[in-house]
């Protein structure tokens, strides 16, 4: 039986970003310097295939603090916590590893800043989203408003318009936070934004990839964790690109191959917490099916990499 052509389309940057990287290492650093069981409070990233993998190597995730006993280790997720976590982990007196990614931390910084200066912040993000709790949690109730989308800016009630910041999740879509933000600055002109955007490097890359390749494909896939923020926002990019079917999976199985009878082209793409073995499996299961050939499209190269905290890195 001949099998029909197909190109795949590899977006170029996909997959693991650098604060995943460094906080699946820390957890791996982890069970080297203490032994298993270490506890994290959260997922550490979103994407089961690597919650599994970890739990398999002696990680115990848990939801709270309370959950995790003062006797063993605990590390917070990439995705950052509120202050209260830090500080109920020191009055318990465990030894705890934060491994919120940096760009996520900075984004707090940002935000302490502005409140010190006397600043309201509004913060632009996804409610009870864990990076959008980490955030808001670093000020006093009341501090930070929260936005979602455009239709919030009219609706939000303001300490003062004139003393006015904004924040938002590092793994927005661009351009619709660009709309949320010029729709605050309509309102409150005085508002005073981040000095280099909150939206993560990492994010803008998959997103641009995804903007060159949607329009030139049947249908494009994105590998990534239903929970995964910055992997839902690269299927609205390629529908709103002009891709006519985007589809999220977890993992090969998940293709609905049905939706893609009659295609010619398909593009790939992973989310930045989604290993990249898991897009191999992908690409394995079209040339099962197709006669396969793969193009990758780069429209920028990543070489950034954080450092992972002193304690990992000093012996026990």
């Amino acid at each position: 039986m001949t099998r029909s052509p197909l190109t795949l389309y590899l977006a170029a940057p996909r997959g693991f970003c650098a604060g995943v990287d460094r906080a699946i290492k820390i957890v791996e650093m982890a069970l080297e310097k203490w032994g298993a069981p270490v506890y994290v409070r959260h997922e550490i990233v979103h994407n089961k295939f690597v919650v599994d993998g970890l739990r398999e190597k002696g990680a115990v995730f848990v939801e709270e603090l309370d959950e995790a006993p003062t006797d063993r280790p605990v590390i917070f997720s990439a995705h950052g916590v509120p202050k209260s976590v830090p500080a109920e982990a020191q009055r318990r007196e465990m030894i705890y590893v934060d491994a919120t990614c940096p760009l996520v931390s900075k984004v707090h910084i940002e935000a302490e800043r502005h409140s010190q200066n006397g600043l309201q912040i509004v913060m632009i993000g996804h409610r009870g989203h864990p990076e959008t709790i980490g955030t808001m949690g670093q000020l006093p109730e009341g501090e930070v408003l929260l936005v979602e989308t455009v239709g919030d800016v009219a609706d939000i009630v303001v300490r003062d318009p004139q003393s006015l910041a904004f924040v938002t999740q590092t793994t927005l879509s661009v351009d619709e936070t660009a709309d949320i933000v010029a729709a605050l600055k309509a309102r409150f002109p005085a508002i005073v934004g981040p000095h280099k955007e909150d939206i993560c490097y990492a994010t803008t890359n998959r997103q641009e990839a995804v903007k060159a390749i949607a329009p030139k494909v049947d249908a494009l896939l994105v590998v990534g964790a239903p929970n995964s923020s910055n992997s839902k926002r690269l299927v609205e990019v390629a529908s709103k690109a002009g891709c006519n079917y985007a589809q999220l999976v977890q993992r090969a199985r998940d293709i609905d191959w049905r939706a893609l009878e009659g295609i010619r082209s398909v593009g790939v793409t992973a989310g930045a917490s989604a290993p990249e073995s898991l897009v191999k499996e992908v690409i394995e299961a079209f040339s099962g099916r197709y006669d396969v050939t793969v193009e990758t499209v780069e429209t920028a190269v990543e070489n950034v990499e954080f450092k992972v905290p002193r304690v990992l890195r000093v012996p026990a």
